[in-house]
Parts: structure tokens; sequence; C-alpha cells
């Protein structure tokens, strides 16, 4: 693995070990391309303050220390400044404003919520209901559209345990509107490592009938992941067993 553009900090407030921790064992893993994607801020628009993001107020600092770290280790690695960012259709303009302003380098889509994470529903607990399926694939389909992001981060969190063909479906729908945005779809290290329902072959199957894109990503959340061998053998074998042929590197959407 030569890139990922995967990775958290501890702004987010579930991920652990500071920048430069993350930059040393990726360099020692033999990454030469490190993109940092934490949780985007979001602009809402009354007083609600997410648990799992960084507040516009702090997203300036993390672009600012993590280019600062970008020169010191430029001779070793390149870093890379993006966001893993929820499609709010509300709340996008915003976000996107502000990406352009602050020079950030691309977005991935990480989709957690439908509508968002204030009036919404969280996808990713076990569930058969095939219209929160449809409206999860509906708003993914939708924030593709919009050209700003680069990848879609874990496309499967979705934990749709119902009807097969429904799967089938709604899944072909996602992974078609990918291959035709030309959006690849992320195999998550993470995921597998700590044995959730994604990276699942159920999804990846469907993927590969499609003829969609795949990148592997870390989503890393604490520096050991990067020198955690078991965990990239683990993800190798998953790859190789479908049959996949993930992308090196990324080509950027312009945000």
């Amino acid at each position: 693995m030569i890139a990922n553009y995967h990775t958290h900090t501890v702004r987010c407030h579930h991920a652990v070990g500071t920048e430069r921790e993350y930059i040393e064992n990726a360099i020692q893993a033999g990454i030469k391309v490190l993109g940092f994607s934490d949780h985007s801020p979001q602009f809402f628009e009354d007083d609600f303050v997410s648990p799992m993001r960084m507040t516009p107020a702090e997203a300036p600092a993390y672009i600012a220390t993590l280019r600062r770290l970008a020169e010191e280790y430029k001779q070793d690695i390149q870093i890379l400044v993006g966001f893993e960012a929820e499609y709010y259709p509300a709340l996008f303009g915003s976000l996107q404003h502000f990406c352009r302003e602050q020079g950030v380098d691309y977005l991935i889509m990480g989709q957690h919520h439908l509508h968002d994470e204030r009036l919404g529903t969280y996808v990713g607990m076990p569930h058969s209901d095939m219209g929160l399926l449809s409206s999860y694939v509906d708003q993914v389909i939708e924030g593709m559209k919009t050209g700003s992001f680069s990848y879609i981060a874990h496309p499967d969190l979705c934990n749709f345990l119902g009807d097969d063909g429904w799967h089938e479906r709604e899944y072909t729908r996602l992974c078609m509107a990918a291959k035709e945005l030309d959006i690849p779809l992320e195999v998550n290290m993470l995921g597998l490592m700590t044995d959730r329902h994604y990276s699942s072959s159920r999804f990846f199957k469907i993927a590969k009938k499609c003829g969609n894109k795949i990148i592997v990503g870390c989503d890393a959340h604490d520096p050991s992941v990067f020198l955690n061998e078991a965990a990239f053998d683990k993800t190798r074998r998953f790859v190789e067993d479908l049959g996949l042929s993930p992308v090196e590197k990324l080509t950027f959407k312009t945000i």
C-alpha cells in the first residue's frame, strides 16, 4: 500500500494519537502519500454540537497543523489535507465554500446518517427496512452527483439484513451511479480489522459485477494501524478472494 487517504485525528473525539505519530508510522510502513480526512465540520444553523466531528472553529487549526507537518516531512512523504464528509443537502453549500476558502485538497464521502445527524437516522445499525436502504442510496447518489467527492468511504455502511433481492437492487443502483461518475468505492480496513459488518463480500461482489473502481482505505483512528501487519494481510486476502484490483493512487475531484 503506497497511499492512504482515510486518516483521522483526535479532533473527531473518537481517535487517538498525534498527527506526527500517524505520519511517522506511515513512513515506517512504506506509505508514500498520506491523506488526512478527519470528520468535517458541519455548519449547523442552530447551536447543535456534534459528538463525532470537529467544530468549524477547530477546522483552521487542523488544516494549519497538517500544512506545517507536510512541509516538515516533504522529503519523506506527501501529506494531503482532506475531510471525510457526510452529504447533508441543506448544509453542503456552506461546507463547500469553507473547503474552497481554506484550500482543502479533497473530500471523501462517509455517509453515516440519513438527512443529517440532528434529526435523521444512523444507518449502521442492523435493520430490514427497505425504505431506509433506498433512502440511503438516494442520498449517497445525490452527494456523488455534486462532483465534489473523490471516493465513497465504507459504501456498505448501511447495515441492511433484509431481502437479498432488494439488497442487490439498491446497492447495484449505488454501484452503477459510482461507476458512471467515476468515483471509487472503498474497501475499509478498519471494518475488516474489527470484524464489523463492512467491508462485506456481499456488497463487493456487486461492485465487482458492476465494474467499479476500488480503493483501500485504512480509516486510521490510531497510529498503530499502519504497523498492523495482520490487518493489512486480512485486507489483502479480502481483496484477492473477490478478485478486486484496487487503484493505488486517487485522482481528486474539484470541491
